[in-house]
């Protein structure tokens, strides 16, 4: 795209610059779309499993539900508590905001199709998702307000506590692929599968770290069974008691952008990517970027599905499962796929 600005008679730098804008807004804006979307088609999950009708009356089938939605609360007054820390009050919804956006520049649509293609892509990505918590504690801190206090405590402990696991299945991911760029690990995915499966969809090595990956994708975003810090029998709404207005909607946006990126990760890490999910000729005609997109939303009809069935865990379930489940089993397969590949691949 920048040679394509220097051909218009610009200077490399400017060229750069306006490239680079215009590769964010090209991600950003689609994906608030997609963030509209996703809250339809999640609110319709929910009502088809239970029976229901779900939206329905605004718009065609009720798709501008989200938009209506949008706009009532864009037109609420924020309401900021008189004991509140103003600045860091406003500042909370706007970190989370930001940063669930920000992990977006490293995921690559198809091949070369990436904002940043960084060697140490994955890394940038646990990187910015661990910055999230922030924008959480500060929130239920600046609040002033106990509940909301309980929610960012638990939150801070449920995000720290996964995220942990998440890097030792991460480990596993780059131990296989031999690289941190996120290019490099779906194209490490073709004709994988131990010589038993040859397709781009399932590798049977770690599989394993996949189910973790995905459990833990949903503790890491607040998602059912584990929205311990959204628990309105215990804590009113959580973290977010005291927002309204656009403030309420950017946690709302945020966390949904993060469901996006999990998604996004289950898919590239270990689903292949854009990659089609087995190796035909005729599978390639399509673009990747479809391939990725509907790996993506069977990964996002997963998490519904989850939120619509699985009741709430107690929060001794909820760490017990991350510190006494999920920590050494990702700790034993490091072990496990590190001796792996020395006895196939290096020996």
């Amino acid at each position: 795209m920048t040679e394509t600005f220097q051909h218009w008679g610009m200077s490399y730098e400017w060229a750069w610059f306006a490239a680079t804008i215009a590769g964010i807004l090209l991600i950003a804006l689609p994906l608030m779309l997609a963030v509209a979307m996703i809250i339809y088609a999640d609110r319709k999950i929910w009502a088809a499993m239970a029976l229901r009708r779900g939206p329905n009356v605004v718009g065609p089938f009720g798709l501008l539900q989200s938009f209506a939605d949008g706009l009532k609360v864009f037109l609420q007054e924020t309401i900021i508590p008189s004991a509140a820390n103003k600045g860091l009050f406003l500042i909370a919804p706007i970190v989370t905001f930001t940063v669930a956006l920000m992990a977006w520049a490293v995921i690559p649509f198809n091949s070369g199709a990436v904002l940043a293609d960084i060697n140490v892509g994955l890394l940038y990505v646990l990187a910015i998702s661990s910055l999230g918590v922030y924008g959480v504690i500060i929130a239920g801190w600046a609040s002033n307000s106990k509940y909301p206090f309980f929610s960012a405590m638990r939150a801070a402990a449920q995000m720290v506590s996964y995220e942990v696991s998440i890097g030792f299945i991460l480990v596993c991911v780059v131990l296989y692929a031999g690289t941190f760029n996120l290019n490099a690990i779906v194209e490490a995915q073709r004709g994988h599968g131990l010589g038993i499966v040859n397709g781009y969809w399932f590798n049977l090595l770690l599989f394993p770290m996949w189910v973790m990956f995905l459990i833990s994708s949903m503790a890491e975003t607040g998602r059912a069974p584990f929205d311990l810090t959204e628990a309105e029998s215990e804590l009113v709404a959580g973290y977010q008691t005291e927002y309204s207005s656009m403030s309420f909607a950017l946690y709302w946006l945020g966390e949904y952008a993060n469901v996006l990126l999990m998604c996004a990760l289950n898919a590239t890490l270990f689903f292949g990517g854009w990659l089609p999910p087995i190796d035909w000729a005729p599978l390639y005609a399509v673009p990747g970027i479809i391939w990725l997109f509907a790996k993506m939303f069977m990964f996002f009809f997963i998490f519904s599905w989850v939120k619509a069935t699985v009741p709430r865990y107690r929060y001794d379930q909820l760490m017990r499962l991350g510190w006494k489940v999920f920590l050494p089993v990702s700790l034993l397969f490091v072990v496990l796929v590190s001796g792996w590949l020395m006895l196939t691949r290096y020996g």
